[in-house]
């Protein structure tokens, strides 16, 4: 089969001019104050009846040559649909001069169902959240200060994959892994940018790991930023003062925790905490050893394009197995559009020409993470799944060909080799943000082959 592949590069392209960089910090909660239908399993039909933990948005504005970047995460199942987030993109461009927003979730499966697409205005949780967040993008630009900046890289293992290749090729379903073996492909790379005042004390951690967020199982009916808040206690704990630490979910979409869907009745709250505070004292040792530098020539580039790809099946035969999948109200609540092309939206960041962010628009597989990090020109790179939207599963070409949940499946909408394209998209930003990519062929140059 052919599969058509288009990239429509939008003219945002944005190379800053050197000054010192600025940051600013904030975070609002955007729990339902009400009873909302939660994220992530399709079983569970009843709506939320409480809380565990708040859920949060942290906001880090970054600003460097009169420029600034926007980074929001959600303590939520994933990104909002296109209209909220054009709204959000407008208000925060009107109110604070946001060149560039990033808002990216951490993937809980405790957290209220987004819907894409609703006649008029947003469900009312929604809408105040959105506001909330866009005022906490206000706060954040309202109090930047002179910053430095740093990152760093730790290991620890607290997720396995869950689609098991067995010997004949054929995939299982790998939900729980309570020996512990680290199975593969796994990533347990922790990668922190560390911000701070100029006096060196912590201002901001970004903690970069990939794994599903789904300690809680579908018979918890309390929203719950599941193990990322236990991580972001723990390093806020750890650094102390007034840090404000962010996790940046990765590229999680075959990995599990080890204590993933831990019955209520087994101490699920025990094993969340287990696997977060594990992320976390990991996360807050590398963020101690960090040496921040202050540049006074500091440079923030973005890129923003769209890659457009076909949808991966038959839409009749799609349309059946989402039936199947999710029954005819799940349909309402988690299905896809049924429509022969996707809008898949991809942003690139380089800050000092050192550290780079690439986004996801779903639940790539974690193969990515790894590519990006292996093939970026830059000494630090982050991978920020769930971002700027969502358009199901991201798996490898190998991983559509063997089959299985999100590889194979009626949530993976997109043709193979959509995030093989994106990830080299990002790549070639990078290298043209660098300057390593020109408009002008070699030819023309002078004595270019002397």
């Amino acid at each position: 089969m052919f599969f058509r592949f288009v990239v429509t590069v939008f003219a945002v392209g944005v190379s800053c001019y050197a000054a010192a960089l600025r940051a600013g910090v904030a975070k609002v909660d955007i729990t339902p104050s009400g009873s909302e239908l939660l994220w992530g399993f399709e079983d569970r039909t009843t709506p939320a009846n409480g809380a565990i933990d708040p859920l949060y948005a942290r906001v880090l504005v970054l600003q460097a040559g009169g420029k600034r970047l926007a980074l929001v995460t959600l303590d939520l199942g994933r990104s909002f649909g296109p209209a909220s987030l054009r709204r959000l993109r407008e208000s925060a461009a009107r109110s604070s001069d946001i060149s560039c927003l990033l808002v990216t979730a951490s993937h809980t499966h405790s957290a209220p169902v987004i819907r894409d697409d609703y006649p008029g205005e947003p469900p009312a949780w929604e809408k105040t959240a959105l506001e909330r967040i866009g005022h906490a993008i206000d706060e954040a630009a309202a109090k930047l200060q002179d910053a430095r900046i740093g990152t760093g890289t730790g290991s620890v293992y607290v997720a396995h994959n869950r689609l098991r290749e067995n010997a004949d090729g054929s995939i299982t379903w790998f939900e729980r892994n309570l020996t512990k073996i680290p199975t593969a492909p796994v990533d347990p790379t922790v990668s922190v940018l560390r911000v701070d005042r100029m006096d060196g004390a912590p201002l901001a951690v970004l903690v970069n790991y990939a794994c599903h967020p789904v300690v809680f199982g579908s018979d918890n009916l309390r929203y719950s930023a599941d193990f990322p808040a236990a991580m972001n206690r723990t390093v806020e704990r750890e650094l102390g003062g007034n840090v404000l630490s962010f996790f940046l979910q990765g590229a999680p979409g075959d990995l599990n925790p080890y204590y993933a869907v831990t019955p209520l009745e087994q101490d699920a709250a025990r094993w969340r905490d287990w696997t977060g505070e594990r992320l976390g004292h990991e996360a807050a040792r590398v963020a101690k050893e960090i040496t921040t530098k202050a540049n006074a020539a500091s440079t923030l580039d973005f890129r923003e394009e769209t890659i457009t790809a076909r949808l991966r099946w038959n839409e009749d035969k799609f349309r059946a197995a989402l039936i199947k999948f999710l029954g005819p109200t799940g349909m309402e609540v988690y299905g896809a559009k049924i429509t022969p092309e996707f809008s898949v939206p991809l942003t690139t960041v380089l800050i000092n020409r050192d550290i780079a962010f690439m986004t996801f628009p779903g639940e790539p597989f974690v193969d990515f993470q790894m590519n990006w990090r292996d093939r970026c020109p830059v000494r630090s790179a982050f991978l920020l799944g769930y971002a700027n939207g969502y358009l199901g599963y991201f798996p490898t070409i190998r991983a559509a060909s063997l089959g299985g949940y999100g590889a194979a499946s009626a949530s993976t909408w997109l043709e193979p080799g959509t995030g093989e394209r994106v990830v080299d998209r990002a790549v070639i930003k990078v290298y043209e943000m660098l300057g390593a990519l020109g408009d002008m062929p070699d030819d023309l140059k002078r004595d270019v082959y002397k």
